[in-house]
């Protein structure tokens, strides 16, 4: 299963969830790989370092990472489906993609995860990305959009959330990320508990 995080902007939490979903689905034992289409490639620098800190090698993490580019990205999926190595593979991409990348990401993916605040700024950009989305659904009838609330605070009433959220017109995923420092934080190796219940309503989405 293919899960990719698309935002039409940076900082709206995409790679945060998608290491803390990797974590969070390799420690339940499940076979996953993290592409990201980002030509700075930030999870690859950060996995060596944490590698390097904890004088490990790359057999020692749970999972691989590895770098791509809006270009090739769709071809380096369709791959990996093939090979049925990986039980789910979870795409980190790049802030500032094409339309025509996104395009082309949500052909080859079976779920597509859309972050936002509960900010103007990232809900204006969260109705966008989706309207860009939407109309990859006419091809791939498979494919599945979701809203995952991010740096929401703790106190925050759901119905709140859903209400700033329903206009968007998608599935929201019921559990949203609070705001505060052990889910804003990530490591590459090793999962936070307090993730499991999201990713098992970000993972029920594709049953």
């Amino acid at each position: 299963m293919v899960i990719s995080f698309i935002s039409r902007k940076g900082g709206t939490g995409k790679t945060t969830n998608v290491m803390h979903l990797a974590t969070t689905l390799s420690s339940q034992k499940k076979r996953v790989v993290v592409i990201e289409t980002d030509t700075n490639y930030t999870l690859t620098t950060l996995r060596k370092m944490e590698l390097f800190k904890g004088k490990k090698t790359e057999k020692d993490a749970p999972f691989p990472i590895l770098g791509s580019t809006d270009e090739v990205i769709t071809d380096e999926l369709n791959k990996l489906k093939k090979s049925k190595k990986y039980d789910y593979i979870l795409v980190d991409s790049a802030g500032k993609t094409t339309d025509e990348a996104i395009r082309k990401l949500c052909l080859a993916s079976d779920l597509v995860v859309v972050p936002t605040s509960l900010s103007q700024n990232d809900l204006l950009v969260a109705y966008q990305t989706i309207q860009d989305l939407k109309p990859a659904k006419e091809i791939n009838k498979k494919l599945k959009i979701a809203i995952l609330p991010n740096r929401i605070h703790n106190r925050t009433n759901p119905k709140t959330v859903e209400n700033a959220l329903s206009n968007l017109e998608v599935a929201i995923i019921p559990t949203f990320v609070v705001n505060k420092n052990k889910m804003a934080e990530f490591s590459t190796l090793n999962s936070t508990g307090e993730y499991q219940e999201i990713a098992e309503n970000i993972v029920s989405l594709l049953k």
